[in-house]
């Protein structure tokens, strides 16, 4: 689908495009002509590749999974951004970082936004929709300003997504501070790979930004090299913070280790300490449970007929012994 609007200070005009011929006249209208290409067809992309000279290997990163860029080209730049989203799995904390491309194709009065997508990407129907209801500054500029609008839209998305993965970071700590399980790490690990999926996206992101904000391009005005600048400014801050975020995964992943461990630990005082109470008991009936046969008489005990009750006690007692020292000392 091919849509395309053509506008200046006070007028915007839609423009129906059935065919190359209409592609042209579009691009020949005086002002500043946005043209949105949503999951274009062969013949699409032959009439765009031709009526605005973009090289089909342009067309093509669209849609494939290459890295944001920017490139220069004779009569145009190319910048390739990409959206980010999450996407909820089965389980509670299990999460997938899903990138959507889109193709910015930048000329003197004339601007081309691709996208291999059927319905509207949200980042650029936002703006396309501030210009066909005049609002905005949108108007007053050139097409590199809507250009910049659409990047910028894209950037403020990854501070959202950021902050849905601090909030799911600090639930997975609760939650292992509360009761450590396995499913807590197996959703750590999911959050470390998008944070590792999400950081293939912003640091080329921050680099094509950054050539935009330079003043090397020839279709972006030193009037909006500022906004550039800004942009370029979001992305250093969320590069800081993505890997802020990754060394807290890093620490929650040792927080859950050693809860594990102490957990552990607790559990083999225990042990210790009920190993420890059966032990001289143990003796005890070991000693009266051996069999001497003749000799036994040697055993005054065994013909003492308070001895069965008398040992009890004395197990009984040793047990107690044990007990109070044990809890005086802390280790219960």
């Amino acid at each position: 689908m091919i849509s395309a609007i053509v506008y200046d200070v006070g007028t915007v005009e839609r423009r129906t495009i059935d065919d190359a011929a209409d592609l042209e006249a579009a691009r020949e209208a005086p002002g500043t002509t946005w043209v949105r290409v949503s999951s274009p067809t062969a013949a699409e992309i032959t009439a765009v590749s031709e009526v605005f000279s973009l090289h089909p290997l342009e067309l093509e990163d669209v849609r494939s999974d290459v890295r944001p860029k920017t490139e220069e080209f004779e009569t145009h730049t190319f910048v390739l951004v990409k959206t980010v989203a999450l996407e909820r799995g089965e389980t509670t904390f299990e999460e997938e970082v899903r990138t959507q491309p889109i193709g910015l194709f930048l000329g003197d009065e004339w601007l081309v936004t691709v996208t291999d997508e059927d319905e509207q990407v949200p980042v650029v129907s936002d703006v396309w929709d501030s210009v066909e209801n005049q609002e905005g500054r949108v108007l007053k500029q050139g097409p590199d300003f809507a250009a910049y609008r659409v990047i910028d839209h894209a950037v403020d998305d990854y501070f959202d997504l950021l902050d849905s993965v601090g909030d799911t970071i600090e639930e997975i700590e609760e939650a292992i501070l509360a009761t450590p399980d396995e499913e807590l790490i197996e959703g750590l690990n999911d959050v470390r790979r998008d944070l590792l999926s999400f950081r293939k996206v912003i640091w080329p992101m921050r680099e094509a930004v950054g050539v935009l904000a330079r003043g090397d391009i020839e279709e972006v005005r030193e009037s909006t090299e500022k906004y550039f600048r800004d942009v370029y400014d979001h992305l250093v801050e969320i590069v800081d913070l993505t890997e802020t975020y990754r060394d807290l995964t890093r620490g929650t992943r040792d927080i859950y280790l050693n809860v594990v461990s102490q957990s552990t630990n607790e559990v083999m005082k225990r042990l210790t300490i009920v190993a420890t109470i059966f032990i001289p008991l143990t003796f005890v009936v070991g000693v009266y449970g051996m069999n001497f046969g003749e000799h036994a008489a040697n055993l005054p005990e065994l013909s003492w007929p308070y001895a069965y009750p008398a040992v009890i006690i004395g197990m009984g007692l040793v047990s107690a012994i044990l007990l109070v020292y044990f809890r005086t000392e802390g280790w219960m």
